[in-house]
């Protein structure tokens, strides 16, 4: 009995010996998050020393860093990578697929910092799931806004449950970037399109927190899945991707609904509304580039624990998609980048509007109408009592305008805060050889009104257009920008001037709005009387506007006569750039 006793004390020293280094281990590993018992959420600092941990912990994992922010910050980039290629030319090489993971182009809404640091942590360290790795590169942006990461405080989103300290909503130059992807003024967003360029990540998951609503889905999304979409990609999107996601974050426990505004606010049975997003947004912009781009918003009155748990089980979810279907990801990318390459001559969906297509089981809760002490006016008010509502949901989209995908457009080379946005978004533009007399369409601008309030630091414009075929003068060194590129609808959105975030519109041509030469009053009644007396038809016009409007008055008649006389500036509303319909419009280039 003795000896049996001895044995059974050794072997369970041996197990015990086993299994203690497995639980240090894991004690060793856990995030600042999961320390605080889910509660709080680590700075810059404290960040950036964990992910150094895994990089010398772990052969898959290279720590770099993508930029420098307005504040002088690094900001990190973690490259996993099983085969240790961490550059974009091997990555591809390999025939890997890549995955984005964004986290904190919001700083306050902060969930995916720490749901990505613990996914890369357990696949890496803990090796759960290391297949998952086979067909992926892993991209994973802890702060996109690094900065207001660092303006750091309890009381930064106040419709925001968790966690106790958070950053900032915009950047140390009070740019939001989730509005910059177009005009790219924000330095942080001009160091992303570097690295979207170099890698052309196939999927881009961009964590958030809600505004809004309250309701029970604990994680919602959006997703574009319009005409701006590639077609191939359009199909993997719809028949592929969000099809597998939505049941596997069923089965996780984290049933998920659109992202949606109510179509009345004070009252929910009226509908919801989701649909696409403009380019200057992170999923409009991925899908001009031929890309996936999915919105993480999870919801802001839920805990930070469940908030964070929902984003890492999409992040999860994510990477098992693809790797089940890696080849077809990756052809499928291909095939959007070349069927933009061939659009010119078609027409390219620019605006739309939604659409109801059909009704949506919506886990949301009760509400009643409140009057307001302060205000006197009513409010709704959310009371924790729950209910499934059948609610209409308008998330399909029609075009409203389209635009025709020229041959190319030309760029006055003078313009060179639009030269440097083509650049920037990896658009590649030809000097012109020579001067040349070149056959365009041209846009003219009128009844142009500017926002009486700045808007992402841009005073916008409004304006009305009208198009006319005429032969321009070009200059040698004017820039061409031919469509058969992979870039095709990130060009045709920033230089068709009816494009919601054409360049035009964000104010980069304001200049040419404005009438530089005047006349003296004495020389142009002059001028008007004697362009009244020598043309009936002029004197027929001026006498209707005159009768019809009444704000046409003093120098404004004037002005009307030397807009119409050889001395009026022929260049003032006039689009600077010209779209040339076909090959044959600049023949021998």
């Amino acid at each position: 009995m003795n000896q049996l006793v001895l044995r059974l004390l050794m072997l369970s020293v041996v197990l015990l010996g086993a299994c203690a280094p497995k639980s240090a281990r894991v004690e060793e590993w856990l995030t600042y998050y999961e320390k605080s018992n889910h509660l709080e959420t680590p700075r810059y600092d404290e960040t950036v020393a964990y992910l150094q941990r895994l990089e010398q912990a772990s052969p898959w994992i290279n720590l770099t860093y993508f930029g420098v922010s307005p504040q002088g910050r690094m900001n990190p980039l973690v490259i996993v990578d099983k085969d240790r290629r961490f550059n974009p030319q091997a990555a591809r090489q390999s025939g890997k697929n890549v995955l984005l993971i964004q986290a904190g182009i919001h700083a306050g809404e902060i969930d995916g910092k720490d749901a990505g640091m613990m996914l890369i942590r357990d696949l890496v360290i803990f090796k759960k799931n290391p297949e998952l790795l086979d067909h992926t590169v892993i991209l994973f942006m802890p702060f996109f806004n690094v900065d207001g990461h660092e303006r750091f405080g309890p009381y930064n989103r106040i419709n925001q449950n968790g966690p106790k300290e958070m950053g900032w909503r915009t950047t140390a130059q009070n740019l939001n970037l989730n509005r910059d992807y177009m005009k790219a003024d924000a330095p942080e967003m001009r160091d992303w399109l570097k690295l979207f360029q170099a890698w052309k990540p196939d999927i881009l998951l961009d964590c958030h927190v809600t505004d809004g609503a309250d309701y029970r889905h604990a994680v919602t999304y959006a997703i574009d899945q319009s005409q701006n979409l590639a077609p191939s990609v359009r199909s993997f999107t719809k028949d592929i991707y969000m099809p597998e996601l939505k049941n596997a974050m069923a089965q996780s426990g984290f049933p998920m609904s659109p992202y949606v505004n109510l179509v009345e606010e004070r009252d929910i049975a009226q509908g919801l509304i989701g649909g696409n997003s403009p380019p200057r947004f992170s999923t409009g912009y991925a899908a001009l580039q031929n890309r996936i781009g999915f919105l993480i918003e999870t919801h802001m009155f839920k805990d930070y624990k469940t908030r964070v748990d929902g984003t890492y089980n999409i992040i999860l979810h994510t990477l098992e998609t693809m790797h089940r279907h890696a080849p077809e990801l990756r052809q499928t990318m291909l095939d959007g980048d070349a069927s933009a390459e061939r659009m010119t001559g078609s027409y390219l969906p620019i605006t739309f509007r939604w659409s109801k297509a059909d009704t949506i089981d919506f886990l949301g809760y009760n509400f009643r109408m409140e009057k307001s002490a302060v205000t006197g006016e009513s409010f709704v008010y959310w009371e924790n009592v729950p209910i499934d509502y059948r609610l209409p949901f308008y998330d399909q989209v029609s075009t409203t305008d389209s635009a025709l995908v020229p041959y190319a457009f030309i760029v006055p080379q003078q313009w060179t805060s639009v030269l440097e946005r083509l650049e920037a978004h990896g658009i590649v533009t030809e000097k012109l050889d020579r001067d040349r007399d070149i056959k365009v369409i041209s846009y003219r601008f009128s009844n142009a009104k500017w926002s009486e309030n700045p808007f992402e630091g841009r005073l916008s414009i409004n304006y009305k257009t009208s198009e006319s075929e005429e032969t321009r003068r070009f200059k040698a060194g004017d820039r061409i920008v031919k469509l058969n590129q992979r870039t095709a609808r990130v060009i045709m959105h920033l230089l068709e001037p009816r494009a919601p975030d054409a360049l035009v519109q964000w104010g980069f041509f304001n200049a040419i709005f404005e009438q530089k030469e005047y006349g003296e009053t004495y020389k142009l009644e002059l001028l008007a009387r004697d362009m009244l007396a020598k043309d009936s038809t002029l004197r027929a016009e001026f006498e209707k506007r005159v009768k019809e409007d009444k704000n046409f008055t003093g120098y404004n008649r004037l002005n009307w006569f030397y807009e119409r006389s050889p001395w009026w500036d022929k260049n003032v509303n006039l689009y600077p750039v010209g779209k040339i319909l076909t090959a044959e419009d600049i023949s021998g280039f």
